[in-house]
């Protein structure tokens, strides 16, 4: 079913009536400059997200013939001067239908435009660009900013239109690479190895000066001693301080090495405060060097939750407000950290990290978070579990300008709906809600009920219920809030090992896990763009292999 006036009508009026929150965001140009190739990614960013939740959608070669380009001026982004037989804006359009088919010679558009005449009349050619032509507009006539903004912009296309279901001539960046099309490129385990090894080691002297202690000068052990010990900690599996200080300090290549009671003395002296400026300095340094990729995006998707440790079955005497009760109804106590991370097409860093005490809110735990998310990027969206199921805690978010998708808890009336749904056989249904703020306030939302077809349940059971501020269709992006959990399996497995009821000392044992996991994923990330050019999300250095390459940072043999 092609765009009809009344679809597309619909999209824009939608866009153009919603809060200014899913507007576009022009934070590199001014308001507004119609030469901007930065604005007109982020327009198409936001058009696409709308455009391909509607059921009349379902064609990427549509929307690049409907995409609204009059008002962009690509004059400044012209090399030619005076009359030309193809207008630009003619032209983007076709290369971009080029780079969503990922075609690499420019005959392949032109065996397309003579073959689909509907798209060639609809783009306005009346006859057809040779392709000696097409490769001059491209390596001649279009600036290389407007070549990138092209390539930009069709990963948002390919993107938003996967992620709603539509068919794709070749599926997002994300989820495959040129890589994957040829074993010839395939980089071999010792290529991986050694690149890894030289990104390591500049990783390793980019993050470290992050960390300090609050030693007198002159002391005979090195500062950097600490955090290597710390490290060979988490290399360890169930490692303490005192046992894994007398084997560092055979294996270490430095002549002297802290003992286990100074190391955590030294870290007993930091605080809460000191410990998280800490970390969010030293993932700022690694957020930086990523950045220099072309690949990493200083925008997107993040999911925040709690993680709990072992149960605690000590005397928590004194520690009442630390060692608190876990997030299921047991009679259990344990030390809860939350983290905020990278979810989705980014490199899933541990963007910052805290505890979480008797008393606090779960609003007053996500607001901190996404402070600290959004002072070293742009966040666009949140992923969080039901028990952050709060209309105060949601409204906060939708005032930051962010979206979010959060399951419901379900009561009474979800039941009932549920049950309903499942009389009429009805897999999906989406409704829009008030939620009530107090007084005469109200959080506008919308309930978004899915079947869950493998599930084990007969009854209502089969449905989830999802709370959300953006487009129905953004419930499909819950499924990344798992990489949040997986990352936490990794994390505590970098973890030092301690029986210490010490709330600093914990604390610093999980955000230093937190470090490690980040490095390891940054420096995949670095590798990935060095061997191929590309990024995806399964990485192709593994924990192990960084824990080896880490070894080696720290001087063991």
């Amino acid at each position: 079913m092609p765009p009809t006036q009344a679809s597309r009508r619909e999209v824009f009026r939608g866009i153009a009536t919603s809060s200014y929150r899913e507007w576009p965001a022009y934070n590199s140009t001014p308001l507004y400059n119609r030469s901007s190739l930065e604005g007109l990614e982020e327009d198409i960013r936001t058009v696409t997200r709308v455009w391909f939740e509607h059921d009349a959608h379902e064609s990427v070669e549509s929307f690049v013939c409907c995409l609204p380009l009059a008002y962009v001026n690509f004059e400044v982004h012209d090399h030619y001067s005076g009359s030309t037989h193809y207008e630009m804006e003619q032209l983007v359009r076709a290369f971009l239908l080029k780079e969503l088919h990922s075609w690499e010679h420019e005959s392949a558009l032109v065996e397309y435009l003579h073959r689909c005449s509907s798209v060639r009349e609809r783009l306005g050619f009346e006859s057809v660009p040779d392709q000696s032509t097409l490769w001059r507009t491209w390596h001649r006539r279009f600036v290389p900013e407007l070549r990138e903004t092209i390539e930009t912009a069709a990963r948002s296309i390919l993107i938003q239109a996967h992620r709603a279901g539509v068919s794709v001539p070749r599926q997002p960046p994300e989820r495959s690479s040129r890589r994957e099309q040829s074993n010839d490129e395939t980089p071999t385990q010792q290529e991986r190895l050694a690149r890894a090894e030289d990104i390591t080691e500049q990783m390793s002297e980019i993050v470290h000066p992050a960390f300090s202690l609050d030693r007198a000068k002159g002391c005979e052990i090195h500062t950097n001693a600490f955090w290597e010990l710390q490290t060979y900690l988490g290399l360890r599996e169930n490692l303490a301080a005192n046992e894994g200080a007398h084997s560092f300090l055979y294996e270490s290549n430095r002549e002297r090495t802290p003992l286990g009671h100074n190391h955590r003395a030294h870290l007993r002296d930091l605080s809460i405060s000191e410990i998280r400026e800490m970390y969010r300095e030293a993932v700022k340094r690694m957020v930086d060097r990523s950045s220099e990729t072309d690949t990493f995006h200083r925008a997107g998707l993040v999911a925040i939750d709690i993680t709990e440790e072992d149960p605690f079955t000590g005397d928590r005497e004194g520690h009442e407000d630390e060692i608190i009760g876990t997030k299921e109804s047991t009679d259990e106590y344990a030390y809860q950290w939350a983290t905020v991370q990278l979810v989705g097409n980014a490199v899933p860093l541990v963007l910052d990290a805290r505890p979480v005490r008797k008393g606090e809110t779960r609003q007053e735990v996500v607001e901190d978070l996404l402070d600290s998310a959004q002072s070293l990027l742009h966040v666009d969206g949140v992923l969080m579990d039901r028990e952050f199921d709060s209309q105060q805690l949601l409204e906060s978010v939708s005032q930051r300008g962010l979206t979010y998708v959060v399951p419901k808890r379900m009561y009474t009336s979800e039941k009932a709906q549920a049950k309903r749904l499942l009389r009429r056989g009805q897999d999906y249904y989406t409704a829009d809600r008030k939620l009530h703020l107090g007084k005469n306030e109200w959080h506008e939302t919308t309930f978004v009920y899915k079947r869950n077809p493998n599930s084990d349940r007969t009854d209502y059971g089969q449905y989830a219920v999802f709370l959300t501020n953006a487009p129905a269709g953004a419930v499909r992006e819950y499924s990344y809030r798992w990489e949040i959990e997986s990352g936490y399996k990794s994390i505590k497995r970098f973890m030092a090992a301690t029986t210490s009821k010490n709330f600093v000392l914990r604390f610093f044992y999980f955000t230093f896990a937190c470090l490690l996991y980040s490095i390891w994923r940054a420096v995949d990330l670095l590798i990935q763009v060095a061997l191929t050019g590309e990024y995806e999300r399964s990485p192709i250095v593994t924990a192990q292999n960084t824990l080896t390459l880490l070894q080696k940072q720290t001087g063991i043999g």
